[in-house]
């Protein structure tokens, strides 16, 4: 079968003649689109691009009156999807890039402090009496309401209320 027989194929929606035609065509194609790019990525993308409008247009070369050969039409379509590429990457680099902001270190003495803070209040929460400790994590760490707490712990919102307090006042005791 001709690569024009599998072309008409395709275009009525044959799967088996569209992968007899990219195994037939591709490796050549690629030889050909490697001449003109030495950027294999980009190579790879006009490759599967060009496959792509094959897939969508190929009632258009089979439906076509001229007698041009199935593999010039292929090629025409890899050729004008590979000058696409290039106008892309072209309008790509003329965008100016966005200067970043220099970004200075921490100090390393405000390193240790923040590892020294979160170790004192690591352990000041371990001390928290287990009741207090979770209405002050699903508040504080889980980021939850008075109302939605006292429907987690099963509590009152009062409760809720006063234990947050409570475990507050012991923090602040236990960091000072």
């Amino acid at each position: 079968m001709t690569e024009a027989e599998l072309v008409r194929r395709v275009a009525d929606g044959d799967r088996a003649a569209f992968d007899e035609l990219y195994r037939r065509t591709a490796p050549w194609l690629a030889v050909r689109l490697r001449r003109r790019c030495a950027d294999d990525d980009l190579v790879a993308d006009v490759l599967q691009e060009t496959y792509l409008a094959v897939w969508r247009a190929a009632g258009s070369y089979a439906g076509s009156v001229t007698e041009g050969s199935a593999v010039g039409w292929l090629w025409t379509i890899a050729a004008n999807r590979l000058v696409d590429a290039f106008r892309r990457r072209a309008r790509q680099e003329r965008v100016p890039a966005v200067p970043l902001v220099p970004r200075t270190a921490p100090a390393a003495e405000d390193e240790v402090m923040a590892t020294r803070v979160d170790q004192d209040l690591e352990q000041a929460l371990l001390r928290l009496p287990p009741e207090l400790r979770q209405v002050l994590q699903a508040m504080v760490l889980d980021g939850l309401s008075v109302r939605q707490t006292s429907v987690l712990l099963g509590m009152p919102e009062g409760t809720v209320k006063t234990r947050a307090r409570r475990a507050r006042i012991a923090l602040r005791e236990a960091l000072s």
